[in-house]
């Protein structure tokens, strides 16, 4: 997920789980790193262009109200599309999907820098969402086939998670550089050579030729990407410009509708896109809730101290990126330690523990008051970076565990899908609260919730 120079955050970051061991072949790692570099484009370019909104606005001319589309767009295609995507790579395969979506990334960059007009940039970032989508759940299903071991795996998404991570480090300031070198332009020109020297380099993979060829559910598919593009418009769309207008609740009315009908039409037909069986699954179930809540609290946060370092503070866009190095420096690091710590520990006290650090680093901000000194900040800040550290790449590793080989990406797709409406509804709910005290307690009750949740599920089911 991302955070805009104005203090908005989009896109969350994509799932992680646990790092690999040093590879056995220098093949193995060469197809590692060709895994890494999707998820780090998607974490890139969800914040990279953030800080290029005054020049864009500038250059295109355009309105107050357009200007956060050009960012939200690619959050709001991308998160409707998540479900579907996984679906898709688990029909077609993960690496037919994964490199189509690279090639697609590259050429849609390519247009979005010659753009003219606000509504090409905004078209644009929406094409690029829909690749972004694309290259989540394949590559992680890539990544599960790579490392067929379940410890080895754990371990290797710790480190996908990391090293990917580095482009939500890199984001804001490659982007700050990027426009004093030569203007917005130059963000999207980063895209192409990465995405083609990615695309070349996935022929590595075996073709796949999935066994079971199932039908698609077309109905279940789009039902999916609206329930999840409306939800997640809606949300966004309360974020910008408030709760008090018509079009977010028409617009997660809708999500609603979908959503029921969604319910009913996977009941009926013989393969679904959401399959039962996998929702069914304890530990499907609340590894989806762990994930979205985690990137409720993280970004809903993300974007409340941004609001807090531009207004408050009077940051600068570039002051503002540099300020939360103490929080996302940590992100490139820690999930290689969670990848261990789930071969040893497993997964679950690593979840409970993710979820308690975040309403912790709310409760820091709670009794921060009205007036909160920088470095109390950076306390939350460091905090709320163990807790997404652990609970997202914990909840990402045990549903590459849990769920069944020929729904990998699926499952991954589910995971991704709860948790860019977690981030949203995160960005959108705390975005509306004033001060800092009150977002504190908002994201402690969610944590202290969501612990109960994932406690008596654990309890009633101890053998998942």
């Amino acid at each position: 997920m991302t955070t805009e120079s104005t203090g908005r955050t989009v896109l969350a970051a994509g799932p992680s789980v646990p790092a690999p061991q040093p590879p056995e072949k220098p093949r193995t790692a060469i197809r590692f790193g060709t895994v890494v570099v999707g998820n780090f484009m998607v974490l890139m370019d969800a914040s990279i262009l953030n800080v290029a909104l005054p020049s864009v606005r500038h250059d295109l001319h355009a309105s107050a109200g357009s200007l956060p589309w050009t960012v939200d767009a690619y959050t709001v295609v991308f998160a409707g599309l998540m479900l579907a995507s996984g679906s898709v790579a688990d029909r077609w395969g993960p690496r037919r999907v994964y490199r189509t979506s690279l090639a697609v990334f590259g050429v849609i960059s390519l247009l979005c820098a010659g753009a003219t007009a606000t509504g090409m940039l905004i078209a644009g970032r929406a094409l690029l969402g829909v690749a972004a989508a694309g290259l989540v759940p394949a590559s992680l299903a890539l990544l599960a086939g790579l490392y067929p071991d379940p410890s080895r795996r754990a371990r290797a998404v710790g480190s996908w998670a990391a090293l990917s991570g580095l482009g939500l480090v890199a984001g804001p300031v490659v982007g700050g550089a990027l426009v004093a070198l030569g203007g917005w332009k130059l963000v999207f020109l980063v895209n192409p050579p990465i995405a083609f020297a990615a695309f070349f380099a996935a022929r590595v993979f075996h073709t796949d030729k999935p066994a079971n060829h199932r039908p698609v559910d077309g109905w279940g598919l789009l039902l999916s990407i609206l329930g999840l593009g409306a939800l997640t418009f809606g949300l966004v769309d309360a974020g910008v410009s408030g709760w008090g207008r018509p079009v977010p609740a028409v617009s997660i009315g809708l999500s609603v509708v979908a959503f029921a009908a969604l319910f009913l039409v996977e009941r009926r037909v013989a393969f679904p896109a959401l399959p039962p069986t996998l929702l069914a699954m304890t530990r499907v179930r609340s590894d989806l809730v762990a994930g979205g809540v985690a990137s409720l609290i993280f970004y809903g946060l993300l974007f409340s101290m941004t609001q807090w370092m531009v207004n408050e503070r009077h940051l600068s866009p570039f002051q503002a990126g540099l300020a939360f190095l103490p929080m996302t420096l940590p992100l490139a690091v820690l999930p290689i330690f969670t990848g261990r710590l789930v071969a040893r520990i497993g997964t679950r006290p690593l979840i409970f523990f993710g979820i308690t650090a975040g309403g912790l680093s709310g409760a820091i901000l709670a009794g921060a008051g009205a007036h909160a000194s920088f470095a109390l900040i950076v306390v939350a800040q460091v905090v709320l970076a163990f807790a997404s550290a652990t609970a997202i790449p914990a909840a990402t590793a045990d549903l590459s565990m849990a769920a069944p080989k020929d729904l990998a990406a699926t499952a991954q797709g589910a995971l991704n899908a709860s948790r860019q409406a977690g981030s949203a509804l995160g960005v959108a709910v705390l975005g509306t609260l004033a001060t800092m005290h009150d977002i504190g307690l908002a994201v402690t009750a969610f944590a202290v919730v969501t612990l109960v949740v994932v406690v008596l599920t654990h309890r009633a089911h101890p053998a998942a």
